[in-house]
């Protein structure tokens, strides 16, 4: 079945994406949630209608995160961890420390937007986290964890 998303949902797609799904997860998830509308002419004949109207501000929103991603690229992104022997920190550094450390360098991020690579973090060191500015902007961002 053809849908066409009105919100992002992970792994299927962007809002105002026409998707190919599953008719059972077109029917029993994503339309009775309000996630998707089914792709008739008329929807896809508005959708058209929609997108030429929002090109210019989706140009300008793209700019801004563009801006975001070079800003983000070109700074030492530090994170804060008590640590015990050997370099363990207590807990882990998940996405949510992340999203605080990007919103001090002025980039106010959602953290479902950002995934870390790799497994969870648990000791001082450098790693990556692939980070969505917008659905045409993903880049990978070096960030370090560092004792407190």
């Amino acid at each position: 079945m053809e849908i066409i998303l009105r919100k992002d949902v992970e792994h299927v797609g962007f809002a105002n994406d026409v998707v190919k799904v599953r008719d059972g997860y077109a029917r029993n998830f994503l339309l009775p949630r309000g996630l998707a509308v089914s792709a008739t002419e008329s929807e896809r004949k508005q959708l058209a209608e929609t997108l030429k109207q929002r090109a210019h501000k989706e140009a300008k929103v793209r700019a801004e995160a563009e801006k975001n991603a070079a800003m983000l690229a070109d700074k030492t992104i530090k994170i804060g961890s008590k640590v015990g022997e050997k370099g363990k920190i207590f807990g882990s550094v998940n996405t949510i420390m992340l999203a605080d450390a990007f919103k001090l360098l002025g980039v106010d991020l959602d953290r479902k937007y950002i995934k870390l690579k790799g497994e969870a973090i648990k000791t001082i060191g450098k790693y990556e986290a692939e980070v969505v500015f917008h659905r045409d902007v993903v880049r990978t961002i070096p960030f370090e964890v560092v004792e407190e």
